[in-house]
């Protein structure tokens, strides 16, 4: 069957980390077509040559994409199912031995618990919590708080409770299906730096152009 009365489906994610300097087509989107002769052609086709050495990033108009396609095939129709715009980063692989990670792992942990420590001292000497129970402790039971009574135990077992509920998490269990406040957080904070990338390079008109002789030169011929 001819390309002329073929449609290929093209998808690609917004973000899109390779590992090799040369990108080829089929390293930043997803294809299907009929014909599976056209996918294996245009996925080897080269798209972008990164720079050498350390991290490079760029951003690809799938227009960019498709004008490359149909200098292959010009009567193929594409069907872009994914992004408009796509981040490419080129991310050197370092291979750490396993102290390396328990030793990263343990000091995020330490920051993590000192940081939250301060924040709910820092919490309950503004609401001024110590004063506020000892108050009640003297009025239910008429004597003197030296401190520590039932109200601190269970305010403190359940303020851990409440960090275990709220951010649906302990360990590797979750208590429910869904994404925990943290992911959701994340999540959006990569949505929000992808979008500013994306601007940024439009702006400074930095948009990867496969047309220019430094990304095509593979995919002629």
């Amino acid at each position: 069957m001819a390309a002329s009365s073929q449609t290929l489906y093209i998808k690609g994610d917004k973000n899109k980390e390779v590992t090799k300097n040369e990108v080829l087509m089929g390293d930043i989107v997803s294809m299907e077509c009929a014909d599976q002769n056209i996918v294996n052609r245009l996925k080897s086709i080269c798209i972008l040559k990164m720079p050498e050495g350390g991290r490079q990033r760029a951003v690809i108009s799938v227009l960019k994409i498709i004008s490359v396609i149909h200098e292959i095939y010009p009567n193929l129709t594409v069907e872009n199912l994914g992004e408009t715009d796509m981040i490419v980063t080129r991310e050197e692989q370092k291979k750490h031995g396993k102290a390396y990670y328990i030793l990263k792992s343990s000091m995020v942990l330490l920051i993590t618990f000192i940081g939250a420590a301060y924040s709910i001292m820092s919490f309950n000497n503004d609401v001024g919590a110590s004063e506020l129970f000892k108050q009640i402790y003297v009025l239910v039971t008429g004597k003197t708080s030296d401190g520590f009574t039932i109200l601190e135990v269970t305010y403190c077992i359940g303020m851990s409770v409440g960090i275990l509920i709220f951010f649906n998490h302990f360990g590797r269990k979750r208590f429910s299906v869904d994404p925990t406040p943290m992911e959701v957080e994340m999540r959006t904070y990569e949505d929000e730096i992808q979008v500013t990338l994306i601007d940024e390079y439009s702006r400074k008109e930095q948009e990867i152009d496969v047309d220019t002789p430094d990304h095509t030169g593979s995919h002629r011929g």
